[in-house]
């Protein structure tokens, strides 16, 4: 299970990889049970639907944009692609990451 959350996080960091920016302060959230539904993971898309894997981007995109506490962020983790996603979640990837420190106020963007 844990070589299939890999793939999709890292699939996440490749489909983004132009537009992510590890230090920003604008981001958008990917489900990655559905990610796991589109590479055709159908046993992990039920535990992994609604969490999400944040992309920080370089610049805004179109869409609704909220202001939100960056201390809601607290145990996540990055990875080496840019993409921040729940410690526990860093944990079961087995993918290396580094522990994320959050902006004080983060731009979420709904899109």
């Amino acid at each position: 299970m844990s070589n299939e959350l890999g793939e999709i996080l890292t699939k996440i960091g490749e489909e983004f990889k132009e537009e992510i920016s590890k230090e920003s302060g604008i981001f958008l959230e990917v489900d990655i049970g559905t990610q796991a539904e589109k590479l055709g993971y159908s046993n992990i898309v039920e535990k992994y639907r609604g969490v999400d894997a944040v992309v920080p981007l370089k610049h805004t995109v179109d869409g609704m944009k909220v202001m939100i506490d960056g201390r809601t962020f607290v145990n996540y983790a990055q990875l080496e692609s840019g993409v921040v996603i729940p410690g526990y979640i860093a944990k079961e990837a087995v993918l290396p990451y580094k522990r994320y420190e959050a902006h004080e106020s983060i731009v979420r963007v709904f899109g």
